[in-house]
């Protein structure tokens, strides 16, 4: 799907779409929760000493060209 098809259906900026694929700029909360609600998914606040916090930073983080660091 085009990035201008996900925000129109999901009724956001393609500006707003492209923030959030790029991790560049900042957005507002409700905006970034809207999108998550719209592709269906969920985000989750831990404590930090949750099981789930300590998998989440040792995953390593996607890069654009699909390496990881």
């Amino acid at each position: 799907m085009r990035i201008d098809d996900a925000a129109g259906l999901l009724g956001v900026s393609v500006d707003l779409m492209s923030r959030l694929e790029n991790g560049q700029g900042s957005v507002r909360l409700d905006k970034a929760m809207a999108v998550l609600d719209g592709l269906g998914l969920a985000l989750l606040v831990v404590p930090k000493e949750h099981p789930w916090a300590h998998r989440a930073r040792a995953m390593p983080v996607p890069q654009a060209s699909g390496e990881t660091k």
